[in-house]
């Protein structure tokens, strides 16, 4: 196959170097590199030639002009797959790429040991009430320790909404480290698949209710945005604690702010955010019992050598006519196997 027939782009950053060292070994692969301020001279015939576009996942990291809309596919017409750095794919439109017949792939469970670890050391450090006490420390003399009285999490109740790679890991830990019991909302799950995840199968409703931590771990969907709101956090106990190291919009931050502001509920873990990083102004960063971090639920050493691995290994077999295993609209495979012939001559398997 002649050289550098198959072009690939990304924008500002990958997920790790690997990525760019599995592509450099196949001489039939062009990798090109733009910017966010990229001007249209440079990013134009880019786009114009490109076969597949890295794109990464964090919506506020990556300027508009280079999320994936109609617009963009617009000035790619050559695009057969759009791969996201990570799990999630916040600057995709996926609607439009099946309309095109464009595959839209993720790392799926490339950064899950992150995330799960990420999510239990905040269940931990609420409950135990460590960043509470760290602030007071830092501020106050003469502290009384009997005003920071924390919880065990043994034997407590952990709620999981979503039960994929990452709601699977945390249900692990949680069951077999801390023997909790370990609740699950999924409506795309069975009640057998999910105890076979090692949970029990419940409602939304009932999960927020019965829950001493309710854990969110869904990727956002058209069904999952707004999906916990003022309705959601009237049901939660008021020693509960809500975590989410999912995306923003999946919850509501006023609905949120409200219920700690009125002490309804015990505090919150919050990775996730409408916008990223949150400004150090944002009402919910004034809470003490308040954990908050600016989406590194999943930012390892390890999981990003993980997600780059998965990521090249996958695109490179896409590109050779393989069906991608983390594929998220199957949906777009008729229209997208006769453009991939059109381009290379040969129908994808």
């Amino acid at each position: 196959m002649a050289a550098n027939l198959k072009r690939v782009f990304y924008v500002k950053y990958l997920a790790h170097p690997i990525f760019s060292e599995h592509l450099a070994s196949r001489p039939d692969v062009r990798l090109d590199r733009l910017e966010n301020d990229s001007s249209d001279e440079v990013a134009a015939p880019i786009l114009a030639a490109a076969h597949a576009y890295q794109v990464g996942a964090a919506r506020d990291e990556l300027a508009p002009h280079f999320h994936v809309d109609a617009e963009l596919l617009r000035r790619a017409p050559h695009l057969l797959i759009v791969s996201s750095n990570g799990a999630g794919y916040d600057p995709v439109d996926v609607d439009a790429c099946t309309k095109a017949g464009v595959l839209v792939v993720n790392q799926s469970g490339g950064n899950a040991h992150s995330v799960a670890e990420h999510t239990l050391g905040m269940m931990l450090t609420l409950s135990k009430r460590i960043i509470e006490s760290d602030r007071r420390l830092r501020r106050e003399r003469d502290v009384n320790r009997n005003d920071l009285i924390g919880h065990e999490v043994q034997g407590r109740t952990v709620g999981i909404v979503g039960l994929g790679q990452v709601g699977r890991r945390i249900a692990a830990l949680c069951s077999g480290l801390l023997g909790m019991t370990v609740l699950a909302y999924d409506p795309y799950l069975s009640a057998a698949e999910i105890a076979a995840r090692g949970a029990t199968k419940v409602e939304l409703h009932e999960l927020m209710r019965e829950s001493d931590f309710v854990s969110i771990n869904c990727p956002l969907t058209r069904e999952s945005r707004g999906m916990i709101g003022p309705s959601e956090f009237a049901l939660m106990q008021p020693g509960a604690y809500f975590i989410t190291t999912a995306r923003g919009f999946i919850h509501d931050e006023d609905a949120l702010l409200e219920v700690l502001r009125d002490k309804r509920i015990a505090g919150a873990g919050l990775d996730v955010w409408s916008k990223e990083p949150p400004p150090p102004e944002h009402p919910l960063l004034q809470f003490d019992n308040v954990l908050a971090s600016p989406h590194t639920a999943g930012v390892t050493r390890e999981a990003r050598q993980n997600m780059g691995q998965i990521a090249a290994e996958q695109l490179l077999a896409a590109l050779d006519g393989g069906r991608p295993p983390r594929l998220i609209n199957p949906e777009a495979w008729p229209l997208y196997s006769a453009r991939f012939r059109e381009t290379f001559g040969v129908a994808p398997a």
